[in-house]
């Protein structure tokens, strides 16, 4: 049995404390929790039963712990993913991993350091809909890509911002783009290939925070592909979409919903008997308003530490998913259009 602590009981971790706490992970289960704002630690630990901490050194000490689970504002994650590390427990960490580049290289080395692994949490690349059409891909259908799609409408209203002073902010959070978009990004440079160049733009169109509600980017890929990305919060009055469609020269699949759960379009230049099941069995996820993959990627984690497998989303992986997001920031601060590797000069992500 695998112990997890959950560091931060924020909004995102009721989905997190479910998965652990109520035995839903096969191999897993919750073991103690953690928040600076003890009233919320203590909701949890006595939702759960586990053990509830204010202090991060505390919850360290114990010895029954084996990995941490750390869901605390974006801008925190490095110090807390250090700390854990240090301690010589594994890391799992929420998306994005970091808001700046060196944070994310100082939590990767601490990891290796240590001796400890680094997961990064990526749950849409588990959506079922989602799955399918990677193996479509990695079986060679789509043959030469052509134009990769990602478009985020949903609705964060000005209460969802002032809930918590960090949400928002360049130095603990930035806006559509690295946060409620974040997935989004990372799986259409998982589908489309590395990336060459980034063209984008952003406004602060509806909420009063610092950091942009709206954002469109175009961007172009090292194999002759491009890609779109459209990303709001800012849809009103109410969610309406988050979707992935990768076209190419042998198919082209859509994946819509409210987050890439539901297949849309699935279709082939040469059909095979077993894009029918596709559609009957696989086309749509069971709804969860975090995304769809938590159970999938929690699984994933387990069978990681039981049978030595690789991790689909480790520190370098996420850190390369950051870089795409940064560079979409720095073209939106510079005006210009930002080639990768990315040389920082104008994003404000993760500026204190």
């Amino acid at each position: 049995m695998i112990n997890f602590a959950i560091l931060g009981c924020g909004r995102i971790a009721k989905r997190h404390a479910e998965l652990l706490g109520k035995g839903q992970i096969k191999g897993a289960r919750l073991a103690a929790v953690c928040d600076i704002q003890g009233e919320r630690a203590d909701a949890f630990g006595a939702t759960y039963g586990v053990p509830a901490f204010h202090s991060i050194e505390e919850m360290l000490a114990r010895p029954d712990i084996d990995v941490v689970s750390v869901l605390t504002p974006s801008g925190m994650h490095a110090e807390h993913a250090i700390a854990v590390a240090s301690a010589r427990k594994h890391v799992v960490v929420e998306k994005p991993m970091a808001l700046t580049l060196s944070d994310a290289n100082a939590m990767i080395e601490a990891c290796d350091a240590n001796g400890v692994r680094l997961f990064v949490v990526k749950q849409n690349r588990f959506n079922v809909p989602v799955v399918k059409a990677r193996e479509a891909l990695d079986a060679g259908r789509f043959g030469q890509l052509v134009l990769g799609t990602v478009r985020v409408r949903w609705c964060r209203d000005q209460s969802y911002y002032d809930h918590d002073n960090w949400r928002g902010t360049w130095a603990q959070d930035g806006g559509v783009l690295s946060n409620q978009a974040s997935h989004h990004v990372d799986m259409l440079s998982w589908f489309m290939g590395d990336v060459e160049s980034v063209h984008a733009r952003g406004i602060t169109a509806l909420a009063k925070i610092e950091a942009e509600d709206t954002a469109v980017a175009t961007i172009k890929f090292r194999n002759g592909a491009l890609g779109i990305v459209e990303a709001t919060s800012a849809t009103r009055p109410k969610d309406m979409e988050g979707s992935l469609s990768v076209l190419g020269s042998g198919g082209s699949v859509e994946i819509a919903g409210f987050s890439v759960n539901k297949i849309r379009t699935w279709q082939f230049a040469h059909a095979l008997e077993s894009d029918g099941d596709v559609m009957d069995k696989y086309s749509v996820n069971p709804p969860n308003v975090y995304g769809f993959g938590h159970q999938a990627y929690y699984e994933h984690v387990v069978d990681c530490f039981v049978n030595g497998t690789e991790a689909l989303v480790d520190g370098h992986q996420g850190r390369q998913s950051l870089e795409l997001i940064m560079a979409l920031y720095e073209s939106i601060a510079s005006g210009k259009e930002v080639q990768l590797p990315l040389k920082v000069e104008h994003c404000k992500l993760g500026r204190k």
